[in-house]
């Protein structure tokens, strides 16, 4: 796994009760731009066999003789144009990476572990030729190993030895199987081979020394399935990420910090508990661009700070002025139309009609209701600040307002309106003082009633009030849920809502004079407002016509929490709605962004990937097939049936399962992934009988063990026996199979 980048660890605040993060930065094949120069000099002498592992990751290549591959690049070419110099360019491997246009013409001549495209093969052969520094002219005069997938198409080998023999003339080609090759190096004769490769699964009985073919299982699960995955559940996780994550990332996250479970469903349980997180976890940086912004002075900090606070109270003014203005008006609207109700019951009957329709009321009933809709609000007003109490400790005089109007000249006239104003403004401070100190006094009764039911019944009380507060969360959580289900056009609730917009813009049309703040009711019928729920309509249109009421839900839950905080002693801090609503708390933080803070607004945040359940939920596909959608038996499964069901009946010799059993071997790419041969230890043992003598090892080097096997081979094979010779193809033809304990067996 790669050490964290020490330029990226950053200090957390010290309320977070955890270390400074571990940032890791993203691994892409990519990253590394220098182009590869082809090698001219080497151990290149004729006959000596050359090795190549031709793998869908990668090709590894190189002579008998040497101790590891003398090139390893990826199974990739790229051809395209250059525009300035007018020629054409084949780049092989790591070269695909080096100009911007060759990589997005980046291609794999294998289409899944089948190869799809010759002249791509070709291509890389080429490129492997050169790398080994072969100088024979006109031909490769060396013998060939050559590896091949387990139960490989006989066209496929058809075309690999016309490619071999009639392109590059070389002296004689055999062919094997990687993992066979890893397990001969790694010396064994009895066991089972687990191969997890980059496409797929293997697994492979071997008995004296060669596999039992028939006998072989494949999962369809492998080192590109693991990082298409892997891809996935992060693409599902930040939708929204910024960049966009590559297979070839997300290849190198498999390989550095994914891991199997010992556990897998405890392991999983336990994961995101907030104790200890930051350790489990791993936190990936990927690369972004920081605005930075000046350096302020003390000083201009200071101005800065100093304006938002005269802004801030300037803006508290207003909207308390504005308050008292729309307060004023409700009462002067209120006032109208009790003075509009006096007429009405005055009147004769035949003339209220006339005067109902005038103010634009179908009834008295609408009247009615819009008044009681004035005195609802005036009194939600009053009860609200309107303003600091600047009010004279003396009552102003007004003197001109008792004075008729033609007893006045001009500018008294105009003074006399202002006094009206402030009077009015004065006359409603007033009423709205008076609504407080009743409101105050109504509380101070309802709290002395609320002690006197605590004393008397202690158990009730804390009942009815966690029911109030329950009430109320619940209500919360209601409108919060409505509210996401809005953001979403194809939910019901979205739908439901535009049909009320069309229900109310099919209406707006019949519109008919109204006094300001009154409503009309054009159903006299339907008794639409008498229901409060009714009003639920204009909330469910406006986005915020709601944040009122939940605030004052808030200040309720805070109040009744305070409360039962006091007086109910299995009522404690953690139960409170603040302590709910912590991040600590929320198992979708912590899957999101870990054991700290998360500021949307850091650029650097957003930029940054937290693997936790992911590390141990890609490995766990060898061993639950069906978290991934695939419909296939596990590695565990598939070894059982092989052990106890098949093996002794099918090879039909005694004792075959026991000898297998004591060397379960592991290679391949995925074999690299820790606590794998423990994971699968634990799991044989609880399905084998008791006593088993079971022993799972893994490759000393899971990724190379395949080609020193292949140099093994070679080396100490007898030639004439496993090598398929320029005369021996010319004269069999190219369907011709030379069998031996590590290829394929012909079909």
């Amino acid at each position: 796994m790669p050490e964290p980048d020490p330029h990226l660890v950053k200090e957390e605040t010290k309320d977070t009760g955890v270390p400074p993060t571990h940032i890791y930065s993203f691994r892409d094949p990519s990253s590394d731009d220098s182009p590869v120069e082809a090698s001219t000099d080497g151990v290149w002498e004729s006959g000596l066999p050359i090795l190549i592992d031709m793998g869908t990751y990668q090709t590894r290549a190189g002579y008998a003789t040497q101790e590891g591959p003398a090139s390893i690049f990826p199974t990739i070419y790229s051809k395209y144009r250059d525009r300035k110099v007018n020629r054409s360019y084949s780049l092989i491997g790591q070269n695909a990476y080096y100009d911007t246009n060759s990589r997005s013409g980046m291609r794999s001549p294998f289409d899944g572990a089948f190869v799809s495209n010759w002249d791509g093969v070709e291509l890389i052969l080429d490129y492997t030729f050169s790398r080994l520094g072969v100088k024979s002219e006109g031909r490769v005069d060396n013998p060939v190993v050559m590896t091949e997938m387990l139960g490989c198409p006989a066209a496929q080998r058809k075309n690999f030895n016309e490619l071999f023999f009639e392109a590059y003339n070389v002296q004689s080609l055999t062919y094997g199987i990687d993992s066979l090759f890893s397990y001969h190096y790694n010396g064994g004769s009895n066991g089972v081979v687990i191969s997890s490769a980059h496409e797929s699964t293997h697994v492979i009985p071997v008995l004296k020394g060669k596999g039992m073919l028939p006998l072989a299982k494949r999962i369809n699960w492998g080192g590109r399935q693991s990082a298409t995955y892997m891809q996935n559940l992060l693409n599902l996780k930040y939708p929204y990420f910024p960049t966009k994550i590559t297979q070839p990332q997300a290849m190198c996250l498999v390989r550095d910090y994914c891991y199997v479970s010992k556990n897998y469903a405890q392991e999983l349980a336990d994961f995101l508990k907030y104790d200890g997180l930051e350790n489990r976890e791993r936190v990936v940086q990927a690369p972004f661009t920081e605005n930075v912004a000046p350096e302020k002075t003390a000083e201009e900090l200071r101005q800065i700070e100093e304006r938002r606070k005269e802004s801030g109270r300037r803006l508290q003014e207003q909207a308390a002025k504005m308050r008292l203005e729309k307060l004023v008006e409700k009462e002067n609207n209120l006032e109208y139309y009790r003075q509009l109700q006096t007429r009405v019951d005055e009147a004769p009957k035949k003339d209220t009609k006339k005067i109902l329709d005038r103010e634009g009321f179908k009834d008295q009933a609408a009247l009615t209701r819009v008044m009681n809709d004035l005195q609802r609000a005036i009194r939600k007003a009053r009860k609200e600040d309107v303003g600091e109490d600047d009010t004279p400790a003396e009552p102003p005089s007004f003197p001109l307002l008792d004075i008729p109007d033609d007893q006045l000249d001009a500018e008294q006239i105009k003074e006399k309106r202002k006094q009206r104003l402030l009077k009015a403004n004065y006359d409603a401070r007033m009423r709205a003082k008076e609504e407080k100190q009743r409101e105050l006094e109504r509380q101070a009764e309802e709290e002395l009633k609320n002690a006197e039911w605590r004393e008397r019944d202690l158990d009730g009380w804390i009942a009815h009030h966690r029911e109030e507060r329950g009430k109320l969360v619940d209500s919360i959580k209601e409108k919060q849920r409505l509210k996401a289900q809005l953001q979403d056009r194809k939910s019901l609730a979205s739908q439901n809502r535009m049909k009320n917009i069309a229900a109310l813009m099919s209406d707006s049309g019949r519109s008919k004079r109204r006094r300001g703040g009154g409503a009309q009711d054009d159903d006299a019928d339907d008794n639409f407002g008498a229901d409060d729920n009714d009003w639920a309509v204009y909330q469910d249109l406006g986005n915020d016509s709601s944040g009122e009421e939940e605030e004052g839900k808030q200040k309720e839950i805070k109040r009744l929490e305070a409360l039962l905080l006091e007086h109910d002693p299995n009522f404690t801090a953690e139960d409170t709605r603040e302590a709910e609503l912590d991040w600590r708390k929320s198992v979708v933080h912590l899957f999101l962004h870990g054991p700290r803070a998360f500021d949307p607004d850091s650029i650097e945040q957003q930029h940054r990937v937290v693997l936790n359940v992911e590390r141990i939920r890609v490995p766990e596909v060898l061993f639950q097939p069906s978290i991934a959608g695939v419909d296939q038996a596990s590695v565990t499964e598939i070894v059982d049936d092989l052990l106890l069901r098949r093996l002794d009946s099918e090879t039909r010799e005694r004792e075959a399962s026991t000898l297998v059993l004591q060397d379960i071997f592991l290679t391949g790419g995925q074999a690299h992934f820790k606590n794998f041969d423990e994971r699968l230890q634990t799991d044989l043992q609880c399905v084998l009988p008791t006593g088993a003598p079971l022993k799972v090892r893994r490759a000393r080097d899971p990724m190379l063990d395949a080609w020193r096997g292949m140099a093994l081979f070679a080396t100490t094979a007898d030639r004439s026996k496993v090598f398929f010779t320029r005369e021996q193809y010319l004269e069999m033809g190219p369907h011709y199979v030379f069998e031996h304990g590590f290829g394929n067996e012909f079909f």
